[in-house]
């Protein structure tokens, strides 16, 4: 009888953990639906705000492409607006250009007037009995040959200073060539040209005399630029002188220098003078030896055009 309450007693005491159990497991699945509600009310929230960050940043993205859309419509009206400036500028820079030159031309213009209007118009001028010098005409400044090259050396030949340094390098040049070029006669006052044509008129006659002398006022010594060469084999006599070296080597090289043959053979104006050699300057002396031609052959206009480049 005490085994029966026993086993009773275990069956009660099963059957009561196993009503525990049922009542805690209900209270966990109750337990369970109340929070996969709660979650699900969380979760239905979350996605709503979800859904509505989604829909803000759309409508952002939408703003932001219309804002992008008018910042790139604003830059292709910049470009576009660059390049009609670009052309404007390139064309002011076309315009400032063409002035620039224009200046420039006129700014040379300007000098070469003014450098015409300081140099003397004598110097191109063809005296040979066509052009007259007056009694007062002197060149501007002197400067003495050296003596090294002065065929009297006691004798002070002078000639304007402005050929002097051209005249210097020729002289030396031909000497460092064994040439041995010398001064006869260089720049001579109207004075002193009246008196040696007196003199020629008197021992070799007028006609004679007019046709190897100028009368005073037309000739080219009294510019300064004019210098007769000699040799110290020949002295002053001068006759001869196209036979030696020297007078071959002026032909060849007086252009570079800017000295020309004022009286060659054939010449309309005196009897052929070898020794006889004027400054004309560089470019219209290198002019006529490329070109074959002698001074007194160009026309007065064209001689003008060398005035600015005569020094």
């Amino acid at each position: 009888m005490e085994r029966k309450t026993s086993f009773a007693e275990a069956v009660r005491k099963h059957i009561g953990i196993t009503i525990t159990g049922l009542i805690v497991l209900a209270g966990i699945v109750a337990w369970s639906e109340y929070r996969y509600y709660e979650l699900k009310k969380v979760v239905a929230v979350k996605q709503t705000d979800f859904t509505n960050q989604i829909a803000s940043f759309t409508a952002s993205s939408t703003e932001m492409q219309n804002v992008l859309a008018t910042l790139m419509s604003k830059i292709d009206t910049l470009n576009n607006e660059s390049i009609a400036l670009t052309g404007v500028v390139q064309n002011e820079k076309s315009k400032n250009e063409v002035i620039q030159e224009q200046v420039g031309k006129v700014a040379s213009t300007i000098g070469s007037l003014d450098k015409l209007s300081k140099t003397d118009p004598e110097l191109l001028q063809k005296y040979s009995k066509v052009f007259f010098l007056n009694e007062h005409y002197t060149p501007p400044n002197l400067a003495t040959v050296s003596s090294d090259f002065s065929l009297n050396k006691e004798t002070k030949y002078q000639v304007h200073a402005n050929i002097a340094n051209n005249l210097d390098n020729m002289l030396k040049t031909a000497k460092s060539q064994g040439m041995n070029l010398l001064v006869a006669s260089a720049y001579r006052s109207y004075g002193t040209q009246g008196s040696l044509k007196a003199n020629y008129k008197v021992t070799y006659g007028a006609g004679t005399a007019n046709k190897f002398s100028a009368e005073q006022g037309y000739s080219e010594h009294q510019l300064g630029t004019t210098l007769d060469f000699t040799t110290p084999k020949i002295g002053g006599v001068l006759t001869g002188f196209d036979t030696t070296p020297e007078f071959t080597w002026l032909v060849n090289n007086a252009h570079t220098y800017g000295f020309v043959m004022s009286y060659p053979k054939g010449n309309a104006y005196y009897i052929y003078e070898p020794w006889h050699w004027r400054y004309v300057g560089v470019d219209l002396a290198s002019r006529l030896k490329r070109e074959g031609k002698n001074f007194y052959d160009l026309d007065q206009r064209v001689i003008d055009e060398y005035l600015l480049l005569v020094f």
